[in-house]
């Protein structure tokens, strides 16, 4: 559950000078989300003309609309997002432990399309009440269900993908090979958009890709039973990992390109597809799936799907919070913190051995992605500097 971009709609000003043609243009016009610490220029001048309109009584004055962050003087807003921030950490880094266990399990390895259905509509059920006017996170907008249908199937192969590479992989391998999603995007855009990035971005990169070569070459998997040999990441679980990033890849770009098409941000283009892929996916449950003898699955694995359920809630919720509240370094080290914590939990737990290229690769991984932040975060930077 990838970057929300919010939309900031221009207000505009009347230039008649009778009030009833004023009133008319303000009830056509939406309100900005900005204030006028972030306005340029060119929309303070028009926000003066507006104050000189209204002190001549030419037009009603407008409410000030600003964010959260000037509206709110609460004295524990940090520790707030603070709190939000640990829950998401927790709740991202549980849900995978979460989910292995359960495709672990002989009952459930063949119920993937099912399984992400149920994640799904417990996606869809959230956005729906957070949605909610009582609520308020968000708007709802509409989009059609024909239009949404190709972005809905990538979302149910992404989150099958995901699922079936995690079954087959280790918690470890599972985690480094999506570090390989940022270079597939940057390949993607780059063959189909001819869209580029920065030059250090790129030999930032390339460690990236040689450690998780490492770790898949390397890494071992926990003997299934005490004394049993203890064998080697598989051809089948690498193949998995990169179609299952691949796919991942595409999914991200798409994501990119139905914001800016239909002008929605990412809760409320989620809140569209979510139950349109759970209900694909249930027409290819009886193909794929087979379910357990429900009288002979433990009550323990019940248990782990109703908490992997409400992790997905949990995780979306906080999600608002960090977005909302966070500025794009904290959300990234955040982001980072959370593939550690996975990656070191993962190679010490389950009777795994970690050799010494493994643990090479893991770092060696590990610390492009911290680079190539650090790059594209200065870059960008460097960017907005420069249009100022």
């Amino acid at each position: 559950m990838d970057a929300v971009n919010d939309d900031n709609e221009k207000l505009r000003l009347v230039s008649s000078n009778t009030r009833e043609e004023a009133l008319r243009s303000r009830s056509e016009s939406t309100l900005s989300d900005r204030t006028l610490l972030n306005m340029s220029d060119s929309e303070t001048d028009e926000k003066r003309r507006s104050d000189d309109l209204e002190k001549d009584g030419l037009i009603e004055q407008l409410p000030k609309v600003v964010t959260k962050e000037h509206v709110t003087k609460d004295p524990y807003a940090r520790a707030k997002i603070l709190m939000w921030m640990f829950v998401n950490t927790v709740a991202t880094v549980t849900i995978v432990f979460c989910n292995k266990a359960i495709f672990s399990d002989k009952s459930f390895s063949q119920c993937q399309a099912a399984f992400a259905a149920f994640h799904f509509f417990v996606t869809a059920a959230t956005l729906y009440l957070l949605s909610r006017p009582t609520v308020g996170m968000f708007e709802p907008r509409k989009i059609p269900i024909m239009n949404m249908l190709p972005l809905a199937i990538a979302m149910a192969m992404n989150i099958v993908g995901m699922n079936v590479s995690l079954q087959v992989s280790t918690i470890t391998f599972y985690q480094i090979t999506r570090v390989l999603l940022t270079p597939i995007v940057a390949i993607i855009n780059f063959l189909f958009y001819k869209k580029t990035i920065p030059r250090m971005a790129v030999y930032a990169l390339i460690p990236m890709c040689f450690g998780v070569g490492l770790i898949s070459y390397y890494d071992q998997k926990p003997a299934p039973v005490p004394g049993a040999p203890i064998k080697a990441v598989g051809a089948l679980s690498v193949l998995l990992a990169i179609g299952s990033v691949t796919v991942s890849g595409i999914y991200t770009i798409w994501i990119g390109t139905y914001q800016r098409k239909y002008e929605v941000n990412g809760f409320q283009l989620l809140y569209n597809q979510a139950p349109i892929g759970g209900v694909l996916l249930l027409y290819v449950v009886p193909w794929t799936d087979k379910f357990p003898a429900l009288d002979q699955t433990p009550a323990v694995m019940w248990g782990l799907i109703l908490l992997s359920g409400f992790l997905a809630a949990l995780i979306n919720l906080s999600q608002f919070f960090i977005i909302g509240g966070s500025g794009p370094l904290e959300s990234t080290v955040v982001g980072h913190l959370k593939t550690c914590l996975i990656v070191v939990i993962g190679a010490f737990s389950g009777g795994k051995i970690i050799t010494d290229k493994a643990a090479l690769g893991i770092l060696l991984a590990l610390i492009s992605i911290f680079s190539y932040s650090a790059i594209m975060m200065r870059h960008t930077n460097l960017a907005n500097a420069v249009k100022k």
